[in-house]
């Protein structure tokens, strides 16, 4: 997949600053915190400062919006866990993303990262939920997966496969390193087809 043109769009903290021209299809990332959601989509689009990435976990306050080839649009969402924030952003937040994915008709397919070295959260296997409710297609993607062995990402695929097998909208689960970028095709065959392109 050759990208030609990556740029920021726009950054929302309101729903009412979600791009509201565009009826290309959207790709959302989204994850805890320091799960490294930056990364993939600088990797994926082979761009070192695309989206930033931060040594806080929590950086990103906003949900981001990036054109890529006039085509698709990927979305940086705040990661959720462990943002050193007040209650009431934290709140805001929640209350921004529930509306993005229930009401966002651009929406075609989320990407949910789960760190490959541990076990899901309740806050993961929560996202989980929330993507079923809101009738929401999604890949698991386990990030990170050059930090341990074939066999222990094997393992992480199977755990989840078996957490997911009743859920409607799990598309695939796929492991995936911003480091190797090994199964960064397999990503992208995975967008074409969801978005229909």
């Amino acid at each position: 997949m050759h990208i030609h043109d990556a740029q920021f769009l726009i950054g929302a903290t309101k729903s009412e600053h979600f791009p509201q021209s565009t009826t290309l299809p959207e790709v959302a990332f989204i994850g805890r915190s320091n799960v490294g959601k930056s990364s993939l989509i600088n990797s994926i689009v082979r761009r070192k400062n695309l989206a930033h990435v931060s040594a806080t976990p929590g950086k990103t306050q906003q949900i981001n919006f990036f054109g890529i080839n006039q085509q698709w649009i990927l979305v940086d969402c705040p990661g959720f866990g462990y943002a050193k924030v007040s209650q009431t952003e934290r709140a805001a937040w929640k209350s921004l993303m529930h509306q993005y994915l229930h009401e966002r008709k651009q929406l075609h397919l989320v990407c949910h990262l789960i760190d490959s070295r541990h076990d899901p959260s309740h806050l993961d296997m929560g996202m989980i939920e929330e993507m079923e409710m809101a009738s929401r297609r999604y890949v698991l993607i386990l990030t990170k997966k050059d930090k341990i062995s074939v066999s222990a990402v094997i393992e992480r695929k199977e755990q989840l496969a078996e957490a997911t097998q009743y859920c409607a909208g799990c598309v695939d689960i796929l492991p995936y390193s911003s480091v190797t970028n090994d199964t960064r095709d397999n990503l992208w065959a995975i967008i074409k087809r969801e978005c229909a392109l």
